[in-house]
This record gives structure tokens, C-alpha cells and sequence, in this order.
């Protein structure tokens, strides 16, 4: 391009709900679709994404002509290599689009675009930094091979040891005793387990965290090694004790007070969401093409 982009478009969209912001003359219009995980659905995905799109350009009075004068950034669940951003990119009709997962959204957003790290801990996990324009992520791969510390992992965890303590290998704690009585025993555990999915496992996380704090040993175990993992994540990363820390999610914020001595120094609130960091991303891509 030769010229400024008119307008900016940012979107952030998830396994819940897609949203969406577009930037035009004189301010922004904001809309909201359905779930957009690429993944798990790739074209009922994207047309969701579509329909999210139309649904922007005509709160901005604008027609199809518009696109052509737009840039975009989409961060987008299910994006897990290039390969699949590129899929999304080719089926859009802006000028220039840059399609990423959810995880660079969520780190710029949450960083207001500053330096620093995120730790973002709910159902799944993932720790990334932020560098000048530089962003770098780790995790995230799901709860099968990884999602350490997030609440579905938490979760497993504990029926793990709850087994363990049913056939008396390991010391019971309230904790554990409360579940193996909640799910019949052994045999109930582990029938749950064979049809779990990860929100199931993540609906324990709660009283993890709320019996780590009352001192119950196995839970305080549990907090105590997925504040282990954010660590060593964060020094994979380059990040340094004292830099920008904000620990984000329905989980993030249980594990400061787990988490080794010194990282916390820097701990501060989310500047902002994905969808801001998507807007951030869309229009550093506008500057750019100018």
C-alpha cells in the first residue's frame, strides 16, 4: 500500500465468542458473534468471523467497497501454525491482514503493548513476553501433552493423587478424602475420567485453590508446582525478576502468593483484553503500511 488505510479492523475471537472493533473516521463501532475456534470448526467459524465483519461494516455505514481501504489483525483460537493463518487470511477481503492466534492478542492487551510478561491461567495456560514489537509465547498446547497450572490441569491433578491416596499409596488429605467420597471411590473417579473434558477437570480448580489456602497439604502441593511451572516458563522466556508481571485469567491471580520469591515484585493489573491487543496489533499493522 501507498497510502494510510481508512480504517483499522481488530478481532478477537475464542471458543465462547467472537468480538470485533473497527476503527473508522470519527471513531469505532463494536459487535459480537458466536464461538470462532478455526480448529475445531474451521467454516462455521469463519462464518461466524464474516458475519461479525458484516455486522461492523454496517454499523459504520460503510459498504463492501470499505474492505478494500482496511487492514486488519485477527487473533483467532485454534490458530496453531502458519499454516492455518494463512487459511483464515486468504478467505478475507482486506487490503492487508495478519491473522495470529489468541495468545499475541492477549499478551499485547493485557500489556497495553508495553514490556513485560503474561502468565494466562484459566481452563487451559500459556506464558508469553512482550519485547518492543517482539512477542514470544510458551504453552498452550492443550491438556493432553501440556496446560500446566491452568485449572483443567489442576483439576486432573488432583484425581491423580486422589486415586493414588484410594488405593493407599499416599497420605489422604481433607482434600482428597472430600472427592474420593463426591465421586464414590476409585471406581467413580475413574469413570469420570474416561468421558472428562477439560472444563470438567477445571470446575475442581476452585477448591484447590480455596483448600491450598486452608492448608490442606496435597492442594498446596498442587499450587506449589503450577507456580513452579509459570516460573521456569518466564525464565525460558528471558523474563527477570522485578520486570512487569501481570498474571491474567479466572486463575492467574491465585498463584501469586505460590509463586517463588522475587517474581512477584512486578506483579500489576491487565492494562486490557485480547480485543484491545488485537486493536493495538491492527494498528501498528496500519502504521506500517503506510
Amino acid at each position: 500500500m501507498t497510502h494510510r488505510p481508512k480504517h483499522i479492523l481488530a478481532i478477537d475471537g475464542g471458543g465462547t465468542s467472537c468480538r470485533g472493533r473497527l476503527f473508522v473516521a470519527g471513531g469505532a463501532v463494536e459487535a459480537r458473534e458466536g464461538p470462532a475456534n478455526v480448529f475445531s470448526d474451521f467454516e462455521a467459524a469463519l462464518g461466524r468471523i464474516l458475519k461479525l465483519i458484516g455486522a461492523l461494516y454496517d454499523k459504520a455505514g460503510l459498504g463492501p467497497q470499505g474492505s478494500a481501504e482496511t487492514v486488519a489483525h485477527l487473533g483467532l483460537a485454534g490458530v496453531i501454525d502458519a499454516a492455518g493463518a494463512e487459511a483464515v487470511a486468504a478467505r478475507l477481503p482486506f487490503a492487508r491482514t495478519v491473522v495470529t492466534s489468541d495468545q499475541p492478542t492477549m499478551i499485547v492487551g493485557a500489556l497495553g503493548g508495553r514490556d513485560g510478561a503474561v502468565a494466562a491461567i484459566g481452563t487451559g495456560s500459556f506464558v508469553g513476553v512482550q519485547s518492543g514489537a517482539s512477542v514470544r509465547v510458551l504453552g498452550g498446547w492443550g491438556l493432553a501433552i501440556g496446560d500446566q497450572a491452568s485449572g483443567a490441569w489442576l483439576g486432573r491433578e488432583l484425581l491423580k493423587h486422589v486415586i493414588l491416596v484410594g488405593d493407599g499409596i499416599e497420605a489422604a488429605s481433607p482434600l482428597a478424602t472430600r472427592f474420593l467420597d463426591r465421586l464414590n471411590g476409585v471406581p467413580g473417579v475413574t469413570r469420570f475420567s474416561l468421558s472428562a473434558r477439560p472444563a470438567d477437570y477445571g470446575r475442581f480448580a476452585p477448591e484447590v485453590v480455596a483448600a491450598a489456602e486452608e492448608g490442606d497439604p496435597l492442594a498446596a502441593r498442587l499450587m506449589g508446582e503450577g507456580a513452579d511451572y509459570i516460573a521456569a516458563a518466564l525464565r525460558t522466556l528471558g523474563w527477570s525478576a522485578g520486570e512487569r508481571l501481570c498474571l491474567s485469567g479466572g486463575l492467574g491471580p491465585a498463584y501469586a502468593r505460590w509463586l517463588p520469591e522475587g517474581i512477584t515484585a512486578g506483579l500489576a493489573a491487565p492494562d486490557g483484553t485480547a480485543l484491545d491487543g488485537a486493536a493495538i496489533l491492527a494498528r501498528r499493522l496500519a502504521e506500517n503500511a503506510a
